[in-house]
């Protein structure tokens, strides 16, 4: 049964490494028109502020747009992907801050995530999956997700999540490899699984989006 309101779905959002609840919605904007009178999209920003300088033509160093992480990877404030470490450095902080959110402005219906958003969600829906009574939602689209490699995160994932998941992986995405989201596959069970061949980004094209609009028509009662 879909939550009350306009639309027949409501979907937390949450953004990739180096962007923010702005950024996001501006990259979901095809997205927003499929899914249009079908699903209202809420966006969040992390609670971790990543250092981003940059040099302009004349060697001063300025300050460009705020960008956000989930968590850091190293002491230093970075973050990558690739990188097993002990740290995870700003990670309750962005647990707490999505368990208030959902708390204060839920129900949800479903989660959709991108790229360190994404590995996010694997981890909250673990939680959930072991009781955490603080993440309640029926689905989650994930999208160049990937197994985070953090140490502090192994014990979650010995876990199989039995929340309907559907994994949006790029063939040729250049910062979350194809194989780093096919590692994260086997932890769900029965992902529904959209492949295209671009990178790293959320494909729209007619054809992907009939993948969007039947998965999600397992959650809705109108189309």
């Amino acid at each position: 049964m879909a939550t009350s309101g306009s639309f027949p779905l409501r979907i937390f959002c949450l953004h990739g490494y180096r962007q923010s609840e702005k950024t996001f919605r501006q990259k979901t904007g095809s997205l927003r028109k499929i899914l249009k009178n079908k699903a209202e999209l809420v966006y969040i920003t992390a609670p971790n502020l990543v250092p981003n300088k940059e040099d302009n033509d004349v060697g001063e160093s300025t300050q460009v747009e705020d960008q956000y992480g989930w968590w850091f990877s190293s002491p230093d404030d970075t973050y990558h992907a690739q990188n097993h470490t002990d740290c995870c450095k700003g990670y309750e902080q962005s647990i707490e801050k999505i368990a208030q959110f959902m708390n204060d402005n839920g129900p949800f219906d479903g989660i959709l995530a991108f790229s360190q958003g994404a590995s996010l969600l694997s981890l909250i829906c673990a939680l959930k999956e072991t009781g955490d009574v603080r993440f309640s939602f029926k689905f989650a689209i994930l999208v160049a997700g990937f197994r985070s490699r953090q140490s502090q995160h192994e014990k979650l994932y010995e876990t199989v999540i039995t929340t309907p998941s559907l994994h949006v992986i790029g063939d040729t995405d250049q910062v979350i490899q194809r194989e780093m989201s096919d590692e994260l596959l086997c932890k769900f069970k029965d992902p529904v699984v959209l492949r295209h061949p671009g990178g790293h980004f959320i494909p729209t094209s007619s054809q992907q989006k009939q993948v969007y609009l039947q998965f999600l028509n397992n959650f809705r009662d109108v189309c």
